[in-house]
C-alpha cells in the first residue's frame, strides 16, 4: 500500500501525510517508534503501579496479549521482526528499540526481585522476552490465547 491509499484509507489528502512522512519508511518508523514508546510508557506505569517486582514479572506477557485480544493479531514489533530482512534500516532501528525497552524493564525487574544478579539480568530477560514473544506467535497461530 502506497502512501497515498494510506491517505484514502484514513481519510486525509495525501499531502498531508507527506508533509510529515516524506517516505513510507518514515511513516512505519514513525508508527513504530510510537509503538514501543506507549510500550515502555505501559511498562513503566506498572511498575510504578504494582509495588512487587515478581507480581510485574507475572503480569508481563498481558502486555503482549492485549494484541491477541484484538482480534488475534500480532504486536507490530513482532509482525514487523518476522519482515526483519526487508525494512528499511529506519524501520529496523525501531523495531530493535522495541526489544531493547522490554529486555531493560524485565532486567530491572529481574533484579529487583532478587532473581539474579545484575551482570546475569541481561541473558535472563531476553530469555524471557523471546518465550513471551514466541508464545504470542504460537497462541497466533492457533488462534488460542491461552498459549500466551
Amino acid at each position: 500500500m502506497n502512501l497515498r491509499a494510506i491517505a484514502q484509507e484514513v481519510g486525509i489528502k495525501a499531502g498531508s501525510i507527506y508533509h510529515h512522512f516524506p517516505s513510507k519508511a518514515d511513516l512505519a518508523a514513525a508508527v513504530a517508534k510510537r509503538y514501543w514508546e506507549d510500550a515502555a510508557g505501559a511498562l513503566e506505569e506498572m511498575s510504578a503501579r504494582i509495588s512487587d517486582p515478581v507480581e510485574c514479572l507475572r503480569r508481563f506477557p498481558e502486555t503482549f496479549r492485549v494484541a491477541l485480544e484484538n482480534d488475534n493479531r500480532m504486536c507490530l514489533a513482532s509482525f514487523m521482526a518476522a519482515e526483519y530482512d526487508d525494512l528499511p534500516e529506519v524501520v529496523k532501528n525501531e523495531v530493535q528499540a522495541f526489544a531493547d525497552v522490554n529486555v531493560a524493564w524485565l532486567g530491572k525487574m529481574l533484579v529487583a526481585a532478587g532473581v539474579v544478579s545484575s551482570k546475569d539480568a541481561k541473558k535472563r530477560a531476553r530469555a524471557i522476552f523471546a518465550a513471551v514473544a514466541g508464545a504470542q506467535l504460537m497462541a497466533r497461530s492457533r488462534s488460542d490465547i491461552k498459549h500466551l
